[in-house]
């Protein structure tokens, strides 16, 4: 059923993006054994290494996430957390691993003293001192490297050895710093300074390293090694692990052996949902709220006509940037560790509640409150995202993180720690308030898309609070406005919480939609601001029902770069013997 909803102006027809988007930045890629989309080549190559060396998509995605902890430092570490979706192509079925960071037992929901005079625009869980952003007390435990080792042994074809060999050569020989990485240093070199193993690898002789300039991680490499021989128990209960935690004790932190002995990686089902018919679209279930809100959003879009809107209108951004504000006023009331609070997620996934919110929306900016569950019973950049699809089926959709980076590398390990106890409220008694052992709630989501039962997509993007409203806008990119996926994950984006006092308070719109777009939002009642960028880098798969093909994309807004393996082994023909002459 299609709402006829006034939205204040004519529809217009997407003919428009065809001149005006469809000419991207970046390149895609198209083959035929396997395509692999991360936010660095030299992540894509290694994971690329994989399927060239017999492995699968699983391989393939840890090996690219290894080499990530080492060419995107500033985005995801083996002392990092996240999430895999994954579909495998023996069984056809679509699971889950959670391996988001955990809040240290001595955690408690006092713990960080919130600021009390918050101005707008300012995050809205900052701390005196920044105690949960910087140093050994923002540090949670990790994930990220119990489920590299857990995806390659439950799943992939090749050893842990094998999957982190391009990790460890690079790390060693070095690598050249990329413009983004650069830029990130640059921005952070008053925190990095504050901690000597951090500065000696990033600011060089006391100055940030420069586009260009050579990163060789010696210590890393070694650390690396010993993982690749003795596995993850090297961290959470060896000799790693006692190093990081006797820094943490000379520190002032709270992480303790017993905290990194006790982590376990949580198996969820999938969030599931539905789009206009053919689209099944599986993400990540809460302690994510990501995949839990994109089926919501779409679930209430599907009561529009998407696409005779047309993308970049007036009438289409303000459609979606209601329906986000929607989202966003449901996940501040209800989200947080599903241990710990009631998440109502049949009714935030379903069609009847989003058929009532959507007669909410008008055609002027609005307010919306949380919906009532009884009724219905049916932040950050510094994040990475790698998408694989191989020929076989097998679809690994990665999102981890370690937030922005405590600022601290362990001496001796080369290891960056992560700053995750920054993604809890500090205030107490919220649904996301901190609590020892707590999962903090997270914005990640890594998608899987179906169209009939078959592999359609997978996709991803770093981003905090962004991720998946820009993840969303893809997904409707590709299926309602007919995009590649290169120009899916490329096209403008934007981006709200309707909170006020937030940083998302207003419309957040990149430069590349026409400024008559903006003056309409304006007289909508949206107060806009032009932002230089929304979210980080997305990277996704699409499989070609008509050719069996696989296409890769890789935004922009990152060092991203898809690379695809086609060919194949020797023809039978050609082993053949030759006839004599």
């Amino acid at each position: 059923m299609v709402f006829v909803i006034n939205m204040g102006g004519s529809n217009s027809k997407s003919k428009s993006f065809a001149s005006r988007y469809a000419i991207t930045i970046k390149q895609g890629v198209t083959a035929s054994r396997g395509v692999v989309a991360t936010n660095h080549p030299l992540a894509s190559a290694s994971g690329i290494e994989m399927l060239a060396k017999g492995g699968n998509a699983f391989d393939a995605a840890a090996a690219s996430l290894f080499t990530l902890t080492v060419v995107e430092p500033m985005m995801v570490s083996l002392f990092g957390d996240g999430f895999f979706v994954i579909r495998n192509a023996d069984t056809g079925r679509i699971e889950t691993v959670d391996n988001y960071a955990v809040a240290p037992k001595a955690a408690s929901e006092d713990m960080y003293t919130p600021v009390k005079e918050r101005k707008p625009g300012q995050d809205l869980f900052e701390t005196v001192g920044r105690e949960n952003t910087i140093g050994h007390l923002s540090v949670a435990t990790p994930g990220a490297l119990k489920a590299g080792e857990y995806i390659v042994e439950q799943y992939g074809l090749l050893s842990l050895h094998e999957v982190m060999t391009p990790a460890i050569r690079i790390a060693r020989d070095g690598y050249r710093a990329g413009p983004y990485l650069a830029h990130c240093v640059k921005e952070f070199k008053t925190d990095l300074k504050l901690f000597p193993d951090t500065a000696k690898v990033y600011l060089p002789m006391g100055k940030p390293i420069k586009h260009g300039d050579r990163v060789v991680m010696p210590e890393y490499a070694e650390t690396l090694r010993k993982i690749a021989k003795k596995g993850s128990e090297v961290l959470y209960s060896g000799e790693l692990g006692k190093m990081v935690v006797e820094d943490m004790e000379n520190n002032g932190g709270i992480l303790t052996m017993e905290d990194l002995a006790d982590y376990k990686l949580v198996m969820r089902n999938p969030v599931r949902g539905t789009y206009r018919d053919h689209y099944e679209i599986y993400s990540m279930a809460p302690v994510s709220s990501g995949g839990t809100h994109i089926i919501q959003m779409l679930n209430i879009l599907e009561g529009f006509d998407v696409t005779s809107l047309g993308f970049g209108t007036v009438e289409y951004v303000h459609l979606f940037t209601e329906v986000l504000k929607i989202a966003f006023a449901d996940r501040q009331r209800y989200m947080g560790d599903p241990t710990r609070v009631t998440v109502p997620l049949a009714m935030l996934t379903s069609k009847e509640y989003a058929r009532d919110r959507a007669m909410q929306i008008s055609g002027v900016a609005g307010s919306y409150s949380p919906g009532e569950p009884a009724f219905y019973t049916g932040r950050s950049e510094n994040t990475t995202h790698v998408s694989v699809i191989d020929a076989e089926g097998n679809i690994v959709a990665a999102t981890q993180t370690l937030f922005t980076g405590s600022k601290v590398i362990t001496p001796g390990t080369g290891m960056m720690l992560n700053n995750c106890m920054a993604l809890f409220d500090p205030r107490p008694g919220k649904a996301n308030s901190v609590a020892g052992g707590k999962r903090m709630l997270s914005s990640m989501a890594p998608t899987i898309i179906l169209r009939d039962s078959e592999p359609f997509m997978c996709i991803g993007t770093p981003g905090g609070t962004r991720i998946f409203a820009v993840v969303c806008q893809a997904i409707v990119n590709v299926i309602d406005f007919g995009m590649t996926i290169q120009q899916a994950v490329e096209a403008p984006r934007v981006w709200t919480m309707g909170i006020q006092g937030t940083d998302g308070e207003k419309l957040h719109i990149e430069p590349a939609l026409r400024d008559r777009v903006l003056e309409g939002l304006r007289s909508k009642g949206h107060e806009v601001v032009v932002m230089p960028r929304i979210a980080g880098g997305m990277n996704g798969v699409l499989v070609d029902r008509s050719t069996g093909l696989m296409h890769g994309g890789a935004c922009w807004r990152a060092d991203g770069a898809p690379m695809g393996v086609s060919g194949g082994d020797v023809h039978p023909k050609a082993l053949k013997p030759l006839p004599l002459v």
